[in-house]
């Protein structure tokens, strides 16, 4: 059994990348957990401290199984465990234990004397990838969740967003210009509301997302039953956390309501379980995807995000992933229209081959076993 030595930017960049071994030993030096612990209050990236509390949630429910000091087991066949550096351990010449980098390599050195074996040093990190590797230490780096799986997701709204874009920002300025013609705020008895209510100057600071929020905002405002100025502004949202995570649950919220109205609606619901699944709770996610499917077996989006989410699972299907784009790839082929989805559903489906294969899991495609 391998051993592996897990960096913080790998974590913060995948927190669940300690299911995605092999009959791995993994450890996670502490000195990583007290760099995650930081973000809690540090003044950081949202989405930074959002994977730390994620981590941190993982880290809490496998404590609950056993000893993490000891090792608990994940998937794939491997431990997980917690190694620190002991009180008396002497650095390694040229490191500095004032450097966490440093001392995280240095757990790596002192674990390869231990084992007597090759330890993986597993990190995203160019600096400390050169002094690993001058160590004699192997290193492996590990593609990101947001540079794999989440570049992957196909969201039925997409199309439609640079469209909502110009159509909220054309609608908010006819709005205001009709107000001020037919309501002057000047007028005598008549109050300025709505966009209008808003001063030019403040709104022309604000970015497009941010002038399309506040035009749906005022819309649902004046009709709560506007369901489609609800689903516009769950996409605004949806865009506005490709930036700043904080908006994802804005945009879970108006999903949530559109389809309190419109339970019929694929396209929203297919969207809903994109943003679970970009929240972290994979299993909502599945479950609404699979509500789609079960109304409509080729809602090619559906199929091809339930194939992303059963991938990001723990354990991952790899098996029902690799059904999933198999179907994908049948309903695609031949549309010119959607020769886009088609070829990242081939791409997809040859990652599934390649990491299944990784973990030793035997995929039936075709009535071929791969």
């Amino acid at each position: 059994m391998r051993t592996v030595v897990i960096d913080t930017n790998v974590l913060l960049s995948q927190p669940d990348v300690v299911n995605t071994f092999h009959e791995a030993d993994i450890v996670i030096p502490e000195m990583v957990l007290s760099e995650i612990d930081k973000l809690k209050t540090a003044r950081v990236d949202p989405e930074l401290r959002y994977k730390g509390r994620q981590i941190s949630r993982i880290l809490f429910e496998l404590s609950e199984v056993g000893s993490l000091h000891d090792g608990v087991e994940v998937a794939g066949g491997s431990t997980l465990r917690i190694a620190g550096l002991g009180s008396d351990s002497e650095m390694p010449a040229g490191l500095s234990g004032r450097n966490t980098d440093d001392r995280i390599l240095a757990v790596a050195i002192h674990l390869q004397k231990e084992t007597g074996g090759a330890v993986t040093l597993v990190t995203n990190d160019l600096n400390m990838l050169l002094k690993a590797q001058r160590f004699g230490l192997d290193v492996e780096r590990v593609e990101t969740d947001d540079g794999f799986m989440r570049r992957f997701i196909v969201r039925p709204f997409e199309r439609y967003r640079a469209a909502l874009g110009i159509l909220a920002v054309a609608v908010a300025v006819f709005a205001a210009a009709i107000y001020l013609t037919l309501f002057s705020p000047f007028a005598t008895g008549r109050q300025a509301t709505g966009l209008a209510a808003v001063p030019s100057e403040f709104v022309e600071q604000l970015s497009v997302e941010q002038q399309q929020e506040l035009n749906y905002l005022y819309r649902l405002q004046a009709d709560p039953k506007d369901v489609e100025a609800r689903s516009a502004l769950a996409t605004v949202y949806d865009s506005l956390s490709q930036q700043n995570v904080a908006y994802l649950p804005f945009a879970i919220k108006h999903w949530e309501a559109v389809l309190a109205q419109t339970p019929q609606d694929a396209d929203a619901r297919t969207d809903l379980a994109t943003d679970y699944f970009r929240s972290g709770r994979i299993d909502l996610a599945i479950k609404e995807v699979k509500q789609v499917l079960a109304a409509n077996p080729e809602h090619v989006n559906a199929n091809f995000n339930l194939a992303v989410f059963l991938m990001s699972s723990t354990p991952k299907d790899y098996q029902g992933a690799a059904n999933q784009l198999q179907l994908v790839i049948k309903l695609t082929t031949g549309d010119a229209n959607a020769s886009a989805t088609l070829d990242r559903a081939k791409t997809l489906l040859e990652q599934v081959k390649k990491d299944a294969k990784t973990a030793g899991v035997t995929l039936r495609l075709e009535g071929a076993a791969l």
